[in-house]
């Protein structure tokens, strides 16, 4: 069974540099375009199902995605992006910035302690694995292929459930783009990355 997993399109708060989490924030005109060009791309690709985040950014960019086909979009309150509390909409910049005690969010993850009524890496990974499980692996032998449409920590947590990792190296190959697929593959038994062709 394969597994694509895509980080939703640019948000109005993506290219303003704001720090976005939970807060529902919707897609900007680039990010609706690429979603769309993705949708053409993929277009040939069959899917049985599709799981989207609950956050607008993330469902719009899986409508754009399937298109005109009759795919069902399922929405997962375990995809929603990491909570950054009382830190939603601050400035990116600031937020990473040397003095900054969240500063150690990309760099070392260990270290991060989430802000007042944020999350850590931790329970995102617990819920996004608990998806992976209840969900994903529940669907072997009946799909060929989903899709996932969520966030860049989500989906990097995912990501640490489907590779085996631990949060220490929590984001592997790095933070998704925006509109970017990974791609993998199930056995039943173990996940596995495929090249991008």
């Amino acid at each position: 069974m394969e597994l694509y997993l895509i980080r939703h399109g640019q948000t109005v708060w993506n290219a303003a540099g704001k720090l976005q989490g939970s807060c529902d924030i919707e897609l900007n005109s680039f990010g609706r375009q690429a979603a769309g060009e993705l949708g053409q791309k993929l277009d040939s690709t069959e899917f049985d199902l599709i799981f989207s985040s609950p956050l607008i950014r993330a469902f719009e960019t899986a409508c754009l995605i399937r298109g005109h086909r009759n795919i069902q979009i399922i929405r997962d309150e375990r995809l929603k992006e990491i909570s950054f509390g009382v830190n939603e909409g601050s400035d990116y910049k600031m937020w990473i910035a040397k003095d900054s005690p969240y500063r150690f969010f990309f760099s070392e993850t260990e270290k991060y302690v989430p802000p007042e009524q944020g999350e850590s890496f931790e329970q995102v990974c617990l819920r996004t694995k608990d998806f992976a499980k209840d969900k994903l692996e529940g669907l072997f032998g009946k799909a060929e292929r989903v899709m996932v449409v969520a966030h860049g920590t989500s989906n990097a947590a995912l990501m640490c459930y489907l590779e085996n990792r631990t949060t220490a190296d929590f984001w592997g190959k790095g933070l998704q783009k925006n509109c970017e697929a990974s791609i993998f593959e199930y056995n039943g038994s173990l996940w596995q990355r495929k090249p991008l062709s």
